[in-house]
Order: C-alpha cells, then structure tokens, then sequence
C-alpha cells in the first residue's frame, strides 16, 4: 500500500479528518453528515484501520507527512483541518508545516505537549499493559475513558470496532509518538484561524492544554462542550457538526 487508505464523501470546500489513538476513518460515521457542505476526506492512519498493513510511524511528523503525500496524490492543495486527540497532535504539525495549505483549523479534544500531563494513566501505564495483556483487553478499558458513560449510545461499539482493526505495533509506535513531542515551540507558526474544541469530562487533554494552544496561536479561540468526554463527537454529534459547519463557512 502505497498511500493511506481513505474514506472521501460529499461535495463542496474539502475538509479532512485526522482520527486519534486507536482509531480509523469510520471514526469520523457521526459527521458524515458534513458531506451536504464540504468535501470529507478522512484517512486511516498507518496501521489502524484500513491502512493496517502499514507499518505505523513512531513520529508525529511522519504521520503529518503521510497525510500530506495522500493529498497530493490526491491533488488536494489547499484545505480545512480537523484533527482529534492524537490526529490533534498531527494537524498542529501539519499546520505549522505548510500554514499556506490550511484554509481554518480545528484542534479537537487535544494539545500540544505529548507527553499528556494529567492524563487517565501514564503513556508507560499504557504500554506495560499492552504489552502485558495485549492491546485487546488495553484498548477496551482505554475506550470507555473517552465518555462520560460509555454504556449510552453506539460510540463506545464504534470505538470496539474501528480499533480491533489496529495493529499492536501502531499502538506502541503511537505512544512513542507522543513521548517525542513537543508542539509548544511551533504553535506561533500556524496562522489558519483555528477552533479550539473541547469536552468538560476529558479525562485525556486536560485545560492547561487548551489554554496553551489558546494562548499560542494568535488566531484562536476555544469552545467547552458541557456534559460530554473525550469522545464529544460521538456523544453530542449534532452539535458538534454544528459549531464544525459554523466555525468553517
């Protein structure tokens, strides 16, 4: 596979979709619904869902410039970005990349110190238990962090789903990632007018994090989504494809 695989729908102004830790492109099944306004292009990264066979990078900018190689494959020149959790971490690289080729940007239920102070568990938490009771067990419990009840509603299935399709060395190449960077340096180099979204019961981006990324990038502002976790957009997804369609047109 020469290029990440990818789910590409609707029609209008493209809008691509970087999904998080353990997921895929049919993370994004609640905002397709954004295809009656925009051009949805929404990647599998390496090695989790349908671009599994990939050998996953152990960088964030590796896997910025994967997503860049699929939109000039693509012949995708300029567009809007919206990145969550993990794929946060990716947009804020891209954007600060080639801030040209970013129309508006949308930082997710994420930030920008990869090391995620105050997260549920350590990164290290994280991997001894992959690596000791293997990833399935590790990203079920991992899942239901990210709602505020994950027993309500079809997101936390979706979540079991999409991440069965990840492989164990993209999950631990992953946590490597995110161990090795730092985004606080580069945030003065994105210049899109960027969304910072954020859920009240995120238990994996806390609010220092969004007050760096406010505070960062000069053309900012933050929106809380009350009553909602990590996964926001799966559990509240029409209001979050609201202030999504409102923020972008």
């Amino acid at each position: 596979m020469k290029h990440l695989s990818y789910k590409r729908i609707g029609k209008g102004e493209p809008l691509v979709l970087i999904h998080g830790y353990l997921g895929g492109q049919d993370m994004w099944k609640f905002q397709e619904d954004l295809k009656t306004s925009f051009d949805l292009i929404m990647p599998s990264l390496a090695g989790y869902g349908e671009s599994s066979k990939m050998t996953a990078p152990s960088t964030i900018r590796d896997n910025a410039t994967q997503i860049f190689e699929l939109l000039d494959h693509l012949k995708i020149d300029t567009f809007n970005l919206l990145g969550h959790s993990m794929g946060g971490m990716i947009v804020q690289e891209m954007a600060a990349l080639f801030p040209d080729r970013v129309n508006k940007l949308i930082c997710f239920g994420t930030g920008s110190i990869g090391v995620l102070p105050n997260r549920f568990e350590t990164i290290d938490e994280s991997r001894d238990k992959i690596i000791k009771f293997g990833l399935e067990p590790t990203r079920k419990n991992i899942a239901k962090t990210w709602f505020v009840d994950h027993l309500k509603g079809n997101g936390y299935q979706l979540c079991l789903d999409e991440g069965s399709k990840a492989t164990t060395q993209a999950a631990l190449a992953s946590l490597k990632a995110w161990e090795s960077w730092d985004g606080r340096a580069q945030l003065n180099q994105i210049k899109s007018p960027t969304l910072i979204l954020w859920a009240k019961n995120d238990r994996s981006y806390d609010w220092n994090q969004q007050e760096i990324l406010n505070k960062g990038i000069s053309n900012s502002s933050i929106k809380i989504i009350e009553g909602c976790a990590h996964n926001s957009h799966m559990e509240k997804p029409s209001l979050i494809n609201q202030i999504v369609n409102n923020f972008l047109i």
